[in-house]
């Protein structure tokens, strides 16, 4: 008994199935059409006679809409179960063509709309649709149509919930972008979010300022034994690191590569999550390179529920064209720019309360009086200490490449140490809560009901709608070497006044496990500060400027002139010698 196999026919053509030109005469389907498939077609099922398209009417290819056969709205197929062969044109399909010719209407009446809308049954423009179906608001035609309802018009049918009270006003960007300055470079944010970079323990070059012990006794004050808030006058510096004279002397040194502050650096090493604008400015004179603010940016101010669904917003501006608009005459104490300013005021003055002026315990000097105080000053200095602490972020054994930063303290804690060796040090920050029922609140909790009860809610929901200035806390403590954290809970006495407040609690952390809290990631800031660095160093000796879209999470670099920003300032005495 012998088997022979029979004759296989291959395609030259490459491609799956019979050859259409090199078909051989004894093939007995030769007549039959084939329908072709391309290799990424899911295999779901062999045939399938009721495939449909996205309009719901069968896909049969050259039959005009209205001879398709019907379909209802049920016809519908999941996305990724194609079948086999789908989206090409089937050569087995059967059509059956209606005779529409002798159709006539014979009551063209419309039907009275039951209450709470019914669905129809129609022909014509909704014919393989959804149908029509009638509202309280208006009407709504199929499915992505248009509708028109009793909050405004949508297209494609219903979206969100509730979209019509959703501010939708787009911020603008915190400094104007001149048409003559040059983008060099944009990232996104999640593009940021993949750097990292092991950074070892710093070195310390100097100290400057003078220390007062931490108040221990707000440690105790809960929301039943709630202290008022003291407004007191204290000079506290926060100057931009060109005009340090301590960095100046380091620079000329070549202490480093990099120079900037704390502030400034938690910015950039937080930056993925931010949401309101912000811009640095750096200057490269030879191989050193300088990040800057500008005098009355956004690094002099604090936020507020930044990262919350529905943050606080600022009112629109009154429209040019209507001279009938007029501008509110006080803006309001919850909109975003009070709150913030609100918020930096309770700042200073929680840390200027929260620490013991007069002796015991002792006032601790570091090596260097204050840089920035000079013989002039009448007010008394506000309790702070400056670290000029260096991190090497090279990358290879045979590089050198140093970040100078000016680390900031608060206070110290008693009995912990020596501070001028960096024992005990600590940074009090304060969160504010202005109106737990104002727009712009974030769903935050009764803190005199929750705080003492329930802090764990109070702070989960901090950290949500503060996320982005909460890690910049964290991160200015961790590179300044403090080993505490002092948060203090302050509250309006009143939810419509913004002048007068009460201190409800104060809480400690450590920078290092509120830190894992939120989940910032160290590697990544330093990986971030590496690559702006990075791109920095490529560039000539100039002018630039970091800015973050206000809208979109992306960072652009701009090489500017080198008077922009300093010369401003100039300009405005040149013209008032003129006209005196």
């Amino acid at each position: 008994m012998s088997f022979s196999l029979p004759p296989i026919n291959d395609n030259p053509d490459g491609g799956w199935g019979p050859s259409s030109s090199n078909l051989p005469d004894q093939f007995k389907f030769k007549d039959i059409p084939y329908a072709p498939y391309s290799k990424s077609d899911k295999l779901g099922r062999f045939a399938d006679w009721n495939e449909t398209t996205t309009d719901t009417r069968q896909a049969a290819v050259g039959v005009p809409a209205a001879q398709n056969a019907r379909t209802g709205a049920g016809g519908r197929r999941r996305e990724g179960t194609q079948a086999f062969g789908s989206g090409t044109a089937s050569a087995f399909a059967y059509f059956h063509v209606e005779d529409e010719s002798s159709f006539s209407l014979v009551d063209n009446k419309a039907a009275p709309a039951r209450r709470g809308g019914g669905f129809s049954r129609g022909r014509g423009n909704t014919r393989g649709g959804a149908g029509n179906y009638t509202t309280r608001g208006g009407t709504q035609r199929g499915r992505g149509g248009f509708n028109s309802t009793r909050g405004g018009v949508q297209r494609g049918g219903r979206r969100g919930w509730r979209d019509w009270e959703k501010n939708t006003r787009t911020r603008e960007s915190s400094v104007v972008i001149s048409p003559s300055w040059s983008m060099l470079e944009e990232i996104e944010f999640h593009r940021l979010a993949k750097l990292r970079l092991d950074v070892d323990e710093p070195e310390d070059l100097d100290s400057y300022g003078r220390l007062f012990a931490y108040d221990k006794t707000f440690d105790r004050i809960t929301t039943k034994t709630e202290k008022p808030l003291q407004q007191l006058d204290r000079i506290k510096y926060n100057t931009t690191t060109s005009d340090d004279p301590v960095i100046q002397q380091l620079a000329s040194k070549n202490a480093a590569t990099i120079y900037t502050t704390d502030v400034i650096l938690s910015v950039l090493m937080c930056a993925p999550r931010s949401v309101y604008p912000w811009d640095i400015v750096i200057v490269r004179e030879g191989n050193n390179v300088f990040f800057d603010k500008r005098d009355g940016g956004p690094f002099d101010t604090v936020t507020v529920n930044e990262n919350a669904s529905d943050p606080p917003q600022d009112p629109s501006p009154p429209n040019p064209n209507n001279p009938n608009e007029k501008a509110p005459e006080a803006p309001s104490i919850n909109s975003a720019t009070s709150l913030s300013l609100e918020a930096t005021y309770v700042n200073q003055n929680f840390a200027f309360q929260s620490v013991i002026e007069t002796n015991p315990p002792p006032v601790v000097d570091f090596a260097n009086p204050n840089p920035f105080y000079g013989p002039d000053e009448t007010e008394p200095l506000a309790s702070c200490g400056y670290r000029y602490r260096v991190f090497d972020l090279s990358i290879q054994e045979d590089e050198d490449f140093k970040i100078c930063v000016r680390t900031e303290v608060d206070a110290y804690l008693p009995g912990a140490g020596n501070p001028r060796e960096g024992q005990g040090l600590v940074t009090i920050r304060a969160l504010n809560e202005f109106d737990p029922r104002a727009p712009g609140a974030g769903g935050a909790p009764d803190w005199r009901t929750k705080l003492d009860s329930q802090r764990g809610a109070v702070v989960a929901t901090e950290m949500k709608n503060n996320s982005y200035k909460l890690a910049k806390w964290a991160v200015q403590s961790i590179l300044a070497g403090a080993d505490l954290m002092k948060i203090g809970y302050v509250s309006r006495s009143n939810p419509r006044d913004a002048a007068r407040h009460v201190i409800l609690s104060t809480a400690s952390v450590r920078p290092t496990d509120f830190a894992a809290q939120l989940n910032v990631s160290f590697t990544n800031g330093w990986g971030i500060v590496r690559t702006v660095a990075d791109l920095c160093m490529k560039m000539p000796e100039g002018k630039y400027v970091l800015v973050k879209d206000p809208n979109r999470p992306v960072i652009r670099l701009y090489a500017i002139p080198a008077s922009t920003f300093s010369g401003e300032d100039e300009d405005v005495e040149g013209f008032e010698e003129e006209d005196l």
